[in-house]
């Protein structure tokens, strides 16, 4: 017997098309899955979008107040991917509203907005997933498995970077996302986020760091309209970009070893150039999201002249298995969504949490402020536990 689960996007923009996708792909891949989700409601302030997505998904309803969501008996879970500022007042009003939450990150300007959707979501006793796609990757599954196994020797030193160049034109537009009491912090919350999460799922909690940050691009142009995405604003009145567009950091685990976290939202020549190199102390392993189903991997006895070799992940690795019959098949960047959505609903359907959760979104946002805080002052800062979650 498969139970309906009525569900509902808050905020229809790039990502809340994602997420409804997801949703629509879900039981293809997951034909186990023990619910099925109904799409209920969207919910989108700008006029004409959320009818649009109705006509095209099939939302039983639309609203322009994610209230009438929070409201609506039939809504069980949600998806909330509207901009950051907005993220803690759902958040913490779906969950107390009852509603299982799968929100997108940074979840909120800070740790205390993660935190606070985190205790609502504990206090309520529903489920809290959080949009880290990248760690749903099958080869990041295939490589934390082969650093766990110790096939590497003892992890080393890491590097993670996430390069890209949405922001890079000068004539981006000046949206929430370039300003503090909207945005929050910059590529930190966008890019870096992702970053610090990749580290820790890799290599465990992140003890000190010390960071530098810059904007590169001072001043945008502010849109005439609605935006969606990173949309351009042509001779509007220019208004200033309040957070970085570049953060570079150095990382000490609690395991002993040492990393670099650099993320850049204007990078010219760099679109969606994101991955990790992990080194131990008799190997290797490489990612690159470009290049998503391989790993590069090192291990032997050699040491010095030791070759790398590529390795397409397969059936057996993570979710690969759900979406394609055999090693070398490419996934995409919408399969790591459709994970997202598998683990967030198996989460409702069994009371346990599977994939990344808001919790992992508090340890990230304590990363980030310790990032902020070290630029701030120029030198190294303890990564403080993630409070009572």
């Amino acid at each position: 017997m498969v139970d309906a689960l009525g569900v509902a996007v808050v905020g229809f923009g790039w990502m809340g098309r994602v997420h409804t996708q997801a949703y629509a792909r879900v039981r293809h891949h997951y034909p186990q899955l023990a619910l099925r989700p109904e799409l209920i409601t969207v919910a989108e302030e700008v006029p004409g979008r959320a009818e649009e997505a109705a006509a095209q998904f099939g939302f039983v309803s639309t609203a322009r107040d994610w209230r009438e969501v929070a409201a609506d008996p039939r809504v069980r879970a949600v998806s909330i991917t509207a901009p950051n500022f907005l993220h803690r007042e759902i958040g913490v009003a779906m969950a107390e509203a009852g509603k299982h939450i799968w929100i997108e990150k940074p979840v909120g300007l800070g740790a205390e907005d993660a935190r606070a959707v985190a205790d609502a979501v504990a206090r309520a006793g529903v489920q809290g997933a959080v949009g880290f796609n990248y760690r749903n990757a099958p080869a990041v599954e295939a490589a934390r498995e082969l650093i766990a196994s110790g096939e590497i020797g003892a992890v080393t030193h890491v590097r993670v970077r996430m390069f890209s160049d949405y922001a890079a034109h000068p004539e981006g537009a000046l949206t929430w996302r370039y300003e503090r009491e909207r945005g929050g912090s910059g590529v930190l919350g966008d890019l870096a986020s992702h970053g610090a999460d990749l580290a820790r799922f890799l290599l465990g909690d992140i003890a000190s760091l010390t960071a530098d940050t810059a904007v590169f691009l001072p001043e945008r142009a502010r849109p005439a309209g609605a935006t969606a995405g990173h949309s351009r604003a042509a001779g509007g009145e220019l208004g200033p970009v309040e957070n970085e567009d570049y953060v570079n950091c150095l990382l000490r685990f609690a395991s002993g070893a040492r990393g670099v976290l650099e993320a850049c939202r204007v990078s010219v020549g760099e679109q969606n150039n994101y991955g990790f190199e992990v080194h131990g102390t008799s190997g290797a392993v490489f990612w690159d999201f470009r290049r998503m189903n391989e790993l590069g991997v090192s291990r032997g006895t050699a040491y010095q002249d030791q070759p790398v070799s590529t390795v397409y992940v397969g059936p057996g690795d993570g979710e690969f298995g759900a979406f394609q019959p055999g090693a070398a098949n490419a996934m995409g960047y919408d399969d790591l969504k459709v994970i997202e959505a598998y683990r967030f609903l198996r989460s409702v359907a069994e009371g346990v949490p599977y994939g990344a959760t808001v919790g992992d979104a508090v340890h990230s946002a304590v990363a980030l402020e310790a990032m902020a805080r070290s630029a701030e002052r120029g030198d190294w800062v303890t990564v403080d536990g993630p409070g009572v979650l």
